[in-house]
């Protein structure tokens, strides 16, 4: 009886011994591959986070370049009128004033460029309105008179509004807001090229698309 418990164990230990053999071998080879596949991984996001950093404008979206601020005085006004007159006491006018905020700039997303023979070429989009922001601190007020008679009312005082918006747009516009928007953002892909490569072996053209 003695003899075959230890042939059993015996038996028992060499199965035990190569199901561990096995299970080792297994695991080490699963680490291989899980160590392969890091390293894969890591090697294409190095790959992708440098390509970001040198093309990395092309993540800011729409950038303002270049903001005015215009001082715009508005007149409301609103009456009675009969047969193309204005009746007696039925007027209401104010006289104001309102600093208004212009930006402008380009969508960096639609910016093209490629190089070819030591030149970069840039093909940027055209210049747009961002933003139309009336400064509410800047109220001034030089005319009030309303009548009792006749209210100016809150769609008639945000036409004004808009009016006034408007004109400011016009204004900056035509005191070069736009011009000097797409200085700046030539100015700024200057640097983001610069820090890329030599631009005194480089030149780079700026092409509207």
């Amino acid at each position: 009886m003695g003899s075959r418990i230890i042939i059993k164990n015996r038996k028992k230990s060499h199965l035990m011994s190569g199901f561990f053999t096995r299970r080792i071998i297994t695991a080490a080879i699963a680490a291989s591959l899980v160590l392969a596949a890091g390293a894969i991984g890591t090697k294409e996001f190095l790959l992708h986070d440098a390509k970001t950093t040198r093309i990395g404008f092309e993540d800011i979206g729409e950038l303002s370049t270049q903001a005015a601020c215009c001082t715009e005085v508005n007149v409301t006004e609103a009456r009675q009128e009969l047969f193309g007159l204005t009746i007696p006491f039925t007027q209401s006018k104010y006289v104001y004033s309102y600093d208004v905020e212009i930006k402008a700039g380009i969508d960096f997303g639609e910016i093209e460029w490629s190089v070819h023979n030591a030149v970069i070429e840039v093909k940027l989009p055209e210049v747009e309105i961002f933003s139309r922001e009336i400064r509410a601190d800047s109220f001034k007020v030089y005319h009030e008179k309303e009548s009792i008679f006749k209210h100016i009312t809150l769609a008639e005082n945000n036409e004004a509004m808009n009016r006034l918006k408007q004109t400011a747009e016009e204004n900056a516009i035509a005191n070069g807001l736009l011009e000097n928007a797409r200085k700046n953002a030539e100015a700024i892909l200057t640097g983001f090229f610069g820090s890329e490569y030599d631009l005194g072996k480089y030149k780079i053209e700026f092409i509207k698309k």
